[in-house]
């Protein structure tokens, strides 16, 4: 039954991607691809991006008093009237109309003139409470809570945390990573009580063990919950010599967590202290404090909630002892604006929360899908922000309209359920599948909808409307601006970066108004041909233009594949696209430029600019120049002699940084951004890992260089090490001794797998 659910799971998972990609290929852009589950997390990313969008922001003022017994006190009411604060506020900034009439909202003008009038005035003790809290340990980990929980704490995406989880497994440091049981067995529960009770003492472990149920929906729960492995649980102390950085934050994390959930409950006391005091103009202020005091710390001694780490500033501070009518001196009043912020968007750990809760798709493959969905262009991550490409608001918006039930995420995770069934051999695989394809109860299933493509519009799908007759397109190169229609249109190419909520009309009417790039220069004498420098996708150039040929009837005629295509050529480090003159254009326009022949040999040396550079080329011998002056200057003799010099293989000289990101806090070393001959990465010295789509220099931080670093360590770690390069000695003739007979006559042995299993024995 298991082995059914499990092929019916890739049969649909199959059919979504046969029939609904050639949908998105012919309507918005080649090599993309739709999933049953993919294309639900995009669609909760790119509605998380519309909230953004719609969102209209709002300010409003607080005031607090800092007092002298060190401790800050809130503003909570004025005249019986509540302050306004951030929840206050719907998405389109206005007060929620059910509070409106019993709330002040307070602008600069008036929160400083109300925090002038509070100036000397003491604060009096109005009311005490004191309220005794209890603070239960978590489960233990699930697939999906240890991804969430090392995205929070240790700033890592869902595919790394799976990698290091992996190492840990096959080195038998941990239990199986996939499942979503949070049960753990009787030997794990004594072992887990055993290491709690020597650590933290008796008192830290509760009389009977704890025993948990799961909340997650569809749960498959054939393992139990991630944990260290064995009888007894190895310290984190114990493994750090076996064990690479990030394998030890890791099993850290898993071993606090599995031996924190079978320990006692936290107990904390909450205090909440409000004050008295009236202005100089006769306003009656009421002002709050709050305290919180663990006074047995339980479970939290092993494992303390990222939440209660983020507590705020007053939130975790000890009250000093206070009666009711006391007066407290306030050393100062101070106020503050304040502004509304837009719904924040989707992180790894908090998309993998979501889907959970939804019942969407199976944990194993959370770090998967996150995966693909950034591999197709619909997501980039800013730090560690999900954002949704406009690639990825055209995907959504088609499937959205044409194929709005296989989005939905009631019916994605009422397939969960179906398939759920399945296992338990309460529904047949084939029947079910068929009608999911085919339909039934005159719904119609997945091969009708994929097959009116006539209905679809792939203009109105791929456009987006601004306003002011200004649209954002999504071409197979991109999106991009367009104003106005027929000869009158302008384009602009929207910035790699600029998140969808960031583009707002002003932004685009900016960027349409900008100049594009282009100057004309002059003919060249030659051809008569205008020649003109513009920005292009590797960098500024120059290039003839033809004149535009159009036939009889108006139409532009199609281009030949033989026809004669416009000279080209990079500018030179020294020149800009502001400075270049028709001169120097004619002068890169002659490259390359022959230099004679080389009597010895009787071929012909060329000088040519290329990728890295300028060199000389004889035949197939190529030699790299010093100077890109030497493009105009070199003659036939230097070249000549050049050649005549061994051949040196030139060592660039190493490029300064590009962006100096800090020091990692655990090796300190320092952490930069360097760019290479494949791109640009971050280095620690040791590791280098290329920066992904989406990042930049400018908002790379250090938190995200050490996340690429790790991840490129854990793909290390995979593949065995990095292969150190080893100069290969120059092929000769092969000559029959009794090692090169034994070498032809041995096996190539088998690589393994991550399983351990060599790829012959599969």
């Amino acid at each position: 039954r298991l082995v059914d659910a499990q092929e019916t799971r890739r049969v649909l998972d199959r059919l979504f991607g046969y029939r609904l990609s050639p949908v998105l290929w012919k309507k918005v852009m080649p090599r993309i691809s739709a999933g049953r589950v993919q294309s639900v997390a995009t669609r909760l990313i790119v509605e998380k991006e519309r909230e953004r969008m719609a969102f209209i922001a709002s300010s409003w003022w607080d005031l607090t008093a800092q007092t002298d017994q060190n401790f800050i006190a809130r503003l909570i009411s004025v005249d019986d009237k509540r302050l306004a604060t951030t929840n206050d506020f719907d998405s389109n900034g206005s007060l929620k109309e059910k509070n409106a009439s019993n709330i002040l909202l307070l602008n600069q003008g008036s929160a400083e003139k109300l925090t002038a009038s509070l100036e000397g005035k003491k604060l009096t003790v109005k009311s005490i409470e004191d309220s005794p809290r209890t603070e239960r340990p978590k489960p233990p980990f699930t697939t999906s809570t240890m991804q969430q929980d090392a995205g929070s704490r240790l700033g890592w995406g869902a595919q790394l945390t799976m990698r290091i989880a992996q190492s840990l497994y096959e080195g038998g440091f941990i239990t199986y990573m996939r499942t979503d049981s949070v049960n753990l067995s009787q030997t794990a529960i004594s072992a887990a009580r055993s290491a709690a009770q020597s650590l933290y003492g008796k008192d830290h472990i509760p009389d009977r063990p704890r025993f948990y149920e799961g909340k997650t929906k569809n749960a498959q729960e054939a393992h139990e919950a991630i944990r260290p492995a064995g009888d007894s649980f190895k310290t984190p102390g114990e493994l750090a010599p076996e064990l690479t950085r990030d394998q030890l934050a890791l099993y850290d994390l898993i071993w606090k967590r599995t031996v924190a959930s079978q320990m006692a409950d936290a107990k904390k006391m909450q205090a909440r202290v409000d004050f008295d005091v009236t202005t100089s103009d006769g306003k009656a202020c009421i002002f709050r404090a709050n305290g919180s005091v663990i006074t047995f710390p339980g479970f939290l001694a092993a494992y303390e909630d990222v939440s209660d780490e983020k507590s705020d500033e007053e939130g975790d501070r000890r009250l000093p002892p206070m009666k009711i009518g006391q007066d407290v001196v306030a050393t100062k009043f101070l106020c503050e604006g304040h502004e509304t912020k837009p719904p924040a968007r989707y992180t790894e750990p908090t998309l993998v929360k979501k889907l959970e809760e939804l019942g969407i798709g199976r944990p194993s493959t959370f770090a998967s899908i996150i995966q693909t969905i950034q591999d197709r262009g619909y997501v980039v991550k800013r730090g560690r922000a999900l954002v949704p490409t406009f690639l990825a608001f055209s995907v959504t918006g088609l499937l959205e309209q044409h194929f709005s039930k296989l989005v939905d995420y009631e019916f994605t995770a009422s397939m969960e359920e179906d398939l759920d069934r399945i296992a338990n051999g309460e529904e047949e695989r084939l029947n079910w599948l068929t009608k999911f394809f085919f339909g039934h109860d005159g719904q119609p299933g997945l091969q009708d909808l994929a097959a009116d493509l006539g209905a679809i519009d792939a203009q109105q799908i791929n456009t987006m409307k601004m306003g002011e007759n200004i649209e954002i397109r999504v071409g197979r190169y991109g999106a991009y601006l367009q104003e106005g229609a027929g000869d009158e249109r302008k384009f602009a190419n929207i910035p790699e970066g600029l998140a969808p909520d960031e583009l707002t009309l002003e932004k685009a009417i900016e960027l349409l108004a900008a100049p594009s790039g282009e100057r004309e220069l002059g003919l060249d004498p030659s051809t008569g041909l205008q020649v003109i420098a513009k920005s292009g996708r590797f960098g500024p150039y120059i290039t003839e233009v033809f004149p535009e040929v159009v036939s009889e009837d108006g139409k532009k005629p199609r281009k030949k594949k033989d026809a004669p295509m416009p000279k080209t050529a990079s500018l030179l480090s020294t020149m800009t696209l502001d400075t270049i003159t028709i001169d120097d254009a004619l002068k890169l326009l002659s490259l390359p430029r022959s230099l004679g022949v080389d009597s010895e040999t009787g071929e012909e040396i060329t000088v040519q600019n290329g990728r890295y550079g300028p060199y000389l080329k004889r035949g197939t011998d190529s030699r790299t120049l010093t100077s890109e002056d030497e493009l105009f200057s070199i003659g036939l003799e230097q070249a000549i002699d050049i050649y005549k010099q061994p051949k040196v293989r030139r060592r660039g000289v190493a490029k300064p940084p590009l962006k100096e990101l800090g020091v990692d806090p655990e090796t300190k070393k320092a952490i930069i951004i360097k760019d290479g001959r494949f791109g640009m990465y971050v280095t620690d010295g040791e590791s280098n890992a290329t920066l992904r789509r989406g990042d930049t220099v400018e908002a790379m931080t250090i938190e995200r260089a050490l996340e690429l670093l790790a991840g490129r360590r854990a793909w290390e770690i995979e593949n065995g090490g990095v292969k150190k390069k080893t100069k290969r000695a120059k092929k000769s003739a092969p000559t029959l001794t009794e090692k090169t007979l034994k070498g032809a006559g041995a096996k190539r042995k088998a690589k393994k797998s991550a399983s351990g299993k060599s790829k012959k024995d599969k």
